[in-house]
C-alpha cells in the first residue's frame, strides 16, 4: 500500500463516503451550482433582458465608480433576494472582480449579480432546473489507495500572480501560485503550480490523460496543510469536477499553463455530461 496511505482502509473508505456525502449534498443545495440557468452580459444602456424582469445596464468594472443599475416597476414581481422587500424603483450595486451577489428574486428564481473579466452579469437560479432536478450524485472512480500520493511543496519567495484562461472564451483571469508540488504518479515525476487555499492548504488544479474520456476537461483537489519540511498529501479520490463541468453558465478558472498529470489519474469524480 502506499505510504501516504493509512493502514487501515476500511477507515479510509469511510471518510471517503463522508466527503462524497456532503460533496453531493453541498451540489444539491436551493440555487447552488446545478441551479443556473442562464448568462447574461449587462448592456451600457438600460434594457430588458431574456428570463429577467426589469431593465438592466452597467458601466465598465475598470472605470471609477463602475456598478450596475436595476430599474424595475411593481408590475416586475422583483423583490431583494435577502430581505424580500420589493424591488421597485432604480437601484444599483457594485462588485469587485470576481465578486458574486444574489440580488433579487421573483417566485422561486434568484438572480446573481456577478463580474467577471471587469464586467456585469447577471445568473438565473432556478429550483427547477432540470441539472438540479435530475442529480442524483456526481459518478467517480472506486476509491483507489494508489491514488494517495506523497509530495513535496516548494514555495516562491513570493506569491506570483498568473494569467489564466477560463471556461468562457470571453473571460480571462488570474492564478496566485505560491510555489509548486513534486510528486510521482505513474511511475512518472509530475509537478503542479499550487494556489492557496484555507488554512494553509494547497488548491491545485490540473489536466490528466482522462480528460475529455471519462473525465470534464480539468479537474481540483486540496491537499493538506504542509508540514514544516514541505510534505504534503496529495489525495487524488478527492478530485472534484468544477461548476463548468455541470452547467454552461458557470465561468470556472482553468489550470495555469503545464498544469498537467502525465498519467490517467482514474480517481475522484467523472464526467457528468
Amino acid at each position: 500500500m502506499n505510504p501516504a496511505v493509512p493502514k487501515s482502509l476500511d477507515v479510509l473508505v469511510e471518510r471517503w463516503n463522508r466527503f462524497r456525502a456532503s460533496r453531493d449534498t453541498v451540489l444539491a443545495a436551493d440555487h447552488g451550482w446545478l441551479t443556473l440557468t442562464s448568462l447574461q452580459w449587462l448592456p451600457s444602456r438600460p434594457a430588458a433582458l431574456e428570463l429577467v424582469p426589469g431593465l438592466w445596464s452597467a458601466d465598465d468594472v475598470s472605470s471609477a465608480g463602475g456598478s450596475a443599475t436595476l430599474a424595475a416597476g411593481a408590475e416586475d414581481g422583483l423583490v431583494f433576494a435577502d430581505s424580500g422587500e420589493p424591488a421597485v424603483g432604480t437601484f444599483t450595486a457594485a462588485l469587485p472582480d470576481e465578486e458574486s451577489l444574489n440580488w433579487v428574486r421573483y417566485g422561486n428564481i434568484v438572480v446573481e449579480l456577478a463580474v467577471r473579466g471587469d464586467r456585469y452579469a447577471v445568473r438565473t437560479r432556478d429550483n427547477a432546473s432540470p441539472v438540479l432536478t435530475g442529480f442524483d450524485g456526481v459518478p467517480t472512480f472506486g476509491y483507489d489507495p494508489d491514488f494517495v500520493v506523497t509530495g513535496h511543496f516548494t514555495a516562491y519567495g513570493q506569491p506570483r500572480q498568473v494569467a489564466i484562461d477560463t471556461s468562457n472564451p470571453l473571460v480571462g483571469g488570474t492564478a496566485t501560485a505560491v510555489g509548486t508540488v513534486e510528486f510521482s504518479l505513474g511511475g512518472r515525476p509530475q509537478t503542479l503550480v499550487a494556489e492557496p487555499d484555507k488554512l494553509g492548504t494547497l488548491h491545485l488544479t490540473f489536466h490528466d490523460r482522462t480528460n475529455g474520456g471519462s473525465t470534464a476537461g480539468w479537474r481540483q483537489l486540496v491537499t493538506n496543510r504542509p508540514t514544516a519540511d514541505g510534505t504534503v498529501t496529495i489525495d487524488f479520490n478527492r478530485a472534484i469536477n468544477f461548476p463548468s463541468a455541470f452547467t454552461d453558465f458557470g465561468i470556472c478558472p482553468r489550470p495555469v499553463e503545464g498544469n498537467v498529470v502525465d498519467a490517467a489519474v482514474e480517481a475522484g469524480e467523472k464526467k457528468v455530461r
